[in-house]
């Protein structure tokens, strides 16, 4: 199970840290651009929350268990995760918009989580 969670870990950490930094690194404009449409159903900057709110998450996925220190926050990373994609959803099901690629990454949150509170119970 421990190799399921870091592989699991690993690829979520990639998703996150790629979609969030290249939330960080461009403009608004940009953003909209490239298909990111719900940038205008929320305020200035939020993009960029966002994209932060991503990066340490994607950090919080694999920091824990690679040190061995408060392992704990790598599932409850993936539980915040979870809850940020959750409201990527909800945006998108408003805006009239297919959610599934969030409904996809969502589930692999929840299963990591699950994973990762069973992996430090052991």
């Amino acid at each position: 199970m421990v190799i399921l969670l870091w592989i699991l870990n690993g690829v979520l950490a990639i998703v996150f840290a790629k979609t969030g930094s290249f939330k960080l690194s461009r403009s608004r404009d940009d953003l909209r651009a490239a298909g990111m449409g719900w940038v205008d159903s929320f305020p200035r900057g939020s993009e960029k929350v966002i994209g932060f709110a991503e990066i340490f998450g994607a950090i919080g996925l694999v920091a824990p268990l690679l040190t061995g220190i408060a392992r704990v926050l790598a599932p409850i990373s993936a539980l915040a995760l979870m809850f940020l994609l959750l409201g990527a959803i909800g945006t998108h099901l408003r805006r009239k918009e297919r959610a599934t690629f969030p409904l996809v990454l969502a589930v692999f949150c929840l299963l990591s989580a699950v994973l990762g509170f069973v992996v430090i119970r052991d």
